[in-house]
């Protein structure tokens, strides 16, 4: 397709786009390509996967008919990929300065970039990384798909349904490592104390009839309880990668509470598996998302680097509500809390297939990870490779600017044990990819060997190709 014309379909798609925002809210994990680089251009930047964030930075979970708007918008602005990248790749090579090459001249004439550029070749993980010292070059390399568009707006691998990588989440990873080595990259979105103390004098005063259910007082549990607020360290609060963290934190914590149905048969609810339980009101379970990798081999020389695991897992602890409202970290896990953790873990990759936005999650934690080992172990000076087109901010590479998020729609759910209530919990998502890149260890004929495979396979005229 030609430049002007792609150009006049994406016109159409903020006219009708403007339609289904209306000044309110768009999807918050949705938004896939790119119009001049990072992604979707629809000026107030509120979108990104199910769930919502409106003008005011209220975070909440999209209707159905709020994902189908936004997919069939997209539906006419989304190509699907031709020739080699429509086929399926067990392993795909991307050159970093070649990407970086095709970017600056995509944008020559003012085009947006193309999506195979936007959604790194089809990319569904990153498994290796590769320095070519004689090319000037950095190579990631790992399996690729076609992609397609789903119902829900997401964009996914049309064979496993995994969430496709992402060009902006990549930039920002690179530009985000120094800020992550001072403060860490986490999200977590947390009552506030006075909400706290709200619901905690709104449950003592509740004396239920025989047989009556609790769900009668849902709606005042919300009022009582309030927003919950939302705390991001390490990557630009405005940014896609910020989206994805708060975006996989709120529904993990929907499916824990039963706010959700679990897509995942052995993946119950934490409140299905609670029930009858002993409860105790003055604690809360806590759960976070956390990088999950084995140690990194690589060559002697260093010039070859295998990333494998699962990506990520579900930890837990107790938090120790004060009569104040505040909590505290109790350093123990209940031990439901714990075998919920653990069924996350367990089953995280089916979930990354059938909830997208876990998806999303685990591919800014591969992509964190690499940028984290390009700097610490300056790949790029190795190579012999200016990496600034990615890893600075420039005119090639426009980021959508998202509105910040401020707090989350209050959304309640509760079980009563026999020794009280457990009605929300916190958490959070904790990417702390200097870590995994500190832990090495040395494999040197198999890293070698596959060096020399992928970089005999180079194509020199392409950015992309497969073994």
């Amino acid at each position: 397709m030609q430049p002007s014309h792609l150009s006049t379909r994406r016109a159409g798609f903020h006219r009708n786009l403007a339609r289904i925002v209306v000044g309110a809210s768009v999807c918050v994990m949705c938004l896939a390509a790119t119009v001049h680089g990072g992604g979707f251009n629809n000026n107030n930047g509120r979108a990104v996967g199910g769930v919502m964030i409106d003008a005011s930075g209220i975070v909440r979970t999209a209707t159905v008919d709020e994902k189908m708007d936004l997919a069939n918008v997209m539906r006419g602005v989304v190509d699907q990929p031709q020739g080699e990248m429509a086929e399926v790749a067990e392993l795909r090579m991307i050159s970093l300065r070649k990407l970086q090459a095709a970017i600056s001249e995509s944008r020559k004439d003012g085009a947006p970039l193309p999506e195979s550029i936007s959604f790194l070749a089809g990319l569904q993980r990153i498994q290796y990384v590769f320095v070519d010292k004689e090319n000037k070059d950095i190579i990631v390399a790992g399996p690729a798909e076609p992609w397609k568009l789903m119902d829900d707006g997401s964009v996914v691998g049309t064979q496993s349904g995994g969430a496709v990588l992402r060009l902006e989440d990549l930039v920002v990873a690179l530009q985000s490592v120094e800020a992550a080595r001072t403060e860490g990259i986490t999200c977590s979105i947390e009552p506030t104390a006075e909400g706290r103390q709200r619901l905690a004098k709104l449950m003592r005063s509740i004396k239920l009839r025989p047989g009556q259910s609790p769900a009668v007082y849902e709606e005042s549990m919300k009022q009582a309880f309030g927003l919950q607020t939302i705390s991001l360290t390490g990557v630009p609060q405005d940014s896609r990668y910020a989206r994805t963290l708060i975006a996989a934190d709120y529904e993990m914590k929907r499916l824990a509470m039963a706010l959700a149905q679990s897509p995942v048969t052995e993946l119950p609810s934490y409140l299905q598996m609670a029930k009858n339980g002993r409860q105790n009101a003055s604690q809360n379970p806590r759960w976070w998302m956390a990088c999950n990798y084995d140690a990194m081999s690589r060559s002697e020389d260093k010039l070859s680097w295998k990333l494998t695991g699962q990506g990520v897992k579900t930890l837990t602890e107790q938090d120790v509500i004060d009569n104040d409202g505040k909590a505290k970290r109790g350093g123990r896990a209940d031990k439901i809390a714990q075998s919920w953790a653990d069924k996350m873990t367990e089953n995280y990759e089916q979930l990354s297939r059938k909830v997208s936005v876990f998806g999303d999650l685990r591919n800014a934690m591969d992509l964190s990870v690499v940028a984290t080992l390009i700097v610490q172990e300056e790949l790029d000076k190795r190579a012999g490779l200016d990496l600034s087109v990615l890893s600075q901010p420039n005119d090639d590479i426009e980021l959508v600017s998202y509105t910040l998020p401020k707090a989350v729609s209050p959304e309640c759910s509760f079980v009563r044990g026999r020794s009280g209530w457990v009605v929300t919990a916190s958490g959070g998502v904790d990417v702390n990819a200097f870590d995994i890149v500190q832990n090495q260890k040395t494999d040197d004929t198999a890293m070698t060997k596959l060096r020399s495979t992928a970089l005999a396979s180079t194509d020199s005229a392409a950015w992309w190709w497969n073994k």
